[in-house]
């Protein structure tokens, strides 16, 4: 009994000397550790890390053993070993810093408030004039409204632009002859910045038959993120749109362009009620269960 009061005693002396900034900097540590982890979880990275471990217990053996030889190689090796990760890793390291910036550059967009909401505005206007005229065309449409996660990595798939939003681009674009016809625009901030650009399809096995594989993508970037996807069908004219897997089909022009506005320029008293509503991934999870909603 003693000896556990003991152990009890020196686990509380312990814990008394623990501060603030030693909490900080254990979670700073582990938040830098789980990054990494995160960034080499690919295969080809995965493995190279793999060989890293394998070497550094070579070394560490051949120091054990006293394997002069090998230890000086070995030595050798680790000297310019720091510079070879950085260019063996040049991708992965690339893409973390992208996303980094990408997260903090939306700070500045603060500083022009009116002019980004003016700018989406027209581009919502500009997409649903287009949307309702190729709905009686019957042209396929399949467009991507960027929010807060970045879409980098879609955007490398197709054609990178950078034009204001307007109805006759729309139409040219997605126009049936178009080389980039049969991929998806990204509109980030009330610009095009892709075109052509290929989607991951989506997983849930309770989608309606009838939805081809343009609802099916448009469905699956919306699961994979919280961009709002307008989708307009090549067979039947109607269009929807996806957010957080869900659904919306069968949409008239005065509701979509309600619709983008609210999911796009919601207004104070809305986002305050948006902070209620579950996120994008938790509907996700939801719609596994329900499939698609019609409207």
């Amino acid at each position: 009994m003693d000896s556990i009061i003991s152990v009890l005693e020196n686990i509380w002396r312990y814990l008394t000397l623990i501060r603030i900034t030693d909490v900080l900097d254990i979670s700073i540590m582990s938040f830098a550790i789980y990054k990494l982890l995160s960034l080499v979880r690919s295969t080809r990275a995965e493995n190279i890390l793999k060989g890293i471990v394998i070497f550094i217990l070579a070394l560490w053996l051949s120091s054990l053993l006293n394997l002069r030889g090998i230890n000086y190689i070995l030595s050798y090796v680790v000297e310019w070993g720091v510079l070879a990760l950085f260019v063996v890793f040049q991708p992965e390291l690339r893409r973390g810093l992208e996303q980094l910036g990408s997260k903090n550059i939306r700070l500045l967009r603060f500083l022009t408030p009116e002019q980004r909401s003016t700018e989406l505005e027209k581009a919502i206007d500009q997409t649903v004039v287009a949307c309702t005229e190729m709905s009686r065309s019957r042209t396929g449409v399949l467009i991507v409204f960027e929010r807060s996660l970045v879409l980098n990595d879609m955007l490398r798939s197709g054609t990178e632009l950078d034009a204001r939003v307007s109805s006759e681009l729309l139409k040219n674009i997605f126009f049936v002859k178009a080389p980039m016809h049969d991929g998806a625009v990204i509109i980030r901030n009330g610009r095009i910045l892709g075109a052509g650009c290929m989607l991951p399809l989506s997983k849930n096995v309770n989608l309606s038959r009838d939805l081809g594989m343009r609802h099916r993508a448009g469905i699956g970037m919306s699961e994979n993120s919280d961009a709002v996807v307008v989708i307009v069908s090549e067979e039947t004219g109607s269009i929807s749109v996806a957010i957080g897997g869900m659904l919306k089909r069968h949409l008239m022009p005065e509701t979509l362009s309600k619709l983008l506005k609210n999911e796009l320029m919601p207004a104070p008293e809305q986002e305050t009620e948006a902070r209620k509503d579950p996120p994008w991934f938790l509907r996700r999870i939801r719609q596994q269960k329900g499939g698609d909603e019609d409207e």
